[in-house]
């Protein structure tokens, strides 16, 4: 009788196929892992990019709905603040009246209470009522013509602004109450509806890039520089972005001749990776 063989792997044999494995494997988790990391690294360093791509839009379609002449910038420790005057709409204001009613213009010689636009509000619903918002004219950003001031090119705050379609075709008619007196008229006979002031503060200290609106404005820009500051006088704050590295914040205001420009520079850093975009805004500053 034949007795069966039993046939199997030694332990040496074992032994050499899991080294080889081993290495099979190492030679392989080194051609894979490269390519995997770089695709990692490149996907965060393209969602770097979209967060400070985005911050930067947002703030620049601030900028140019900007008061004209109502940028700001100042710098307290690792905190930079960019403060501006929020335009909702703009018209021409009726500087010679209509045959049939003097009464249609806009009046510098003597608190007005109602005047008409040349040209229609488009942004606003109408009627539009408000006790909020304010109504500015040739505001030049100077001692005596600056509406942080809240005096002379711009309506006292808690002024009623009552806004509505007049019988003449492609005008407005805007009545102010109590009636006040604009220092001066622009050239261009250009009129603003504002909401307020907006600040974007950027603080490195936080790694936070944040919007502020709806709260008081004020003349000295050292009062609404911070974040308690801000929130202390009513402001309500959106978080922009976070992971701020770097931040520099510069305005050139420009002349009568030239536009004013906003330069912003916004790094982003994440897991070892950092990204900076730079970002110039022109400022149309012809008030």
């Amino acid at each position: 009788m034949n007795r069966s063989t039993q046939k199997g792997f030694t332990l040496v044999e074992l032994v050499v196929v899991i080294v080889l494995s081993t290495i099979v494997v190492s030679f392989m988790a080194m051609f894979i892992g490269g390519p995997v990391r770089a695709y990692t690294d490149q996907a965060r360093r393209s969602e770097l990019v979209d967060l400070a791509d985005g911050a930067l839009r947002r703030i620049a379609r601030d900028v140019r709905r900007a008061l004209p002449n109502s940028v700001r910038v100042t710098t307290s420790g690792s905190v930079v603040a960019l403060e501006m005057l929020n335009t909702v709409d703009g018209v021409r204001y009726r500087e010679q009246p209509p045959p049939a009613d003097p009464d249609k213009q806009l009046d510098f010689a003597a608190p007005d209470s109602a005047f008409n636009s040349v040209g229609t509000f488009t942004r606003v619903s109408k009627p539009f009522s408000s006790t909020s918002h304010y109504l500015s004219v040739y505001n030049v950003g100077v001692t005596g013509a600056d509406a942080y001031e809240l005096a002379n090119v711009i309506t006292p705050p808690g002024t009623q602004i009552d806004i509505d379609a007049d019988a003449t075709p492609g005008e407005d008619n805007v009545v102010i109450s109590p009636a006040f007196q604009f220092a001066y008229g622009s050239p261009a006979q250009r009129i603003f509806l504002l909401d307020g002031p907006l600040t974007y503060l950027c603080d490195l200290a936080a790694g936070t890039l944040t919007r502020y609106s709806g709260y008081s404005i004020s003349p000295v820009h050292a009062a609404r520089d911070s974040a308690a500051e801000l929130i202390g006088a009513g402001a309500a704050d959106t978080l922009v972005s976070g992971k701020i590295a770097a931040c520099n914040i510069a305005y050139a205001p420009g002349t009568s001749q030239r536009a004013g420009l906003v330069s912003l520079q916004l790094g982003i850093s994440d897991a070892g990776e950092a990204i900076s975009l730079l970002h110039q805004i022109h400022v149309n500053n012809v008030p």
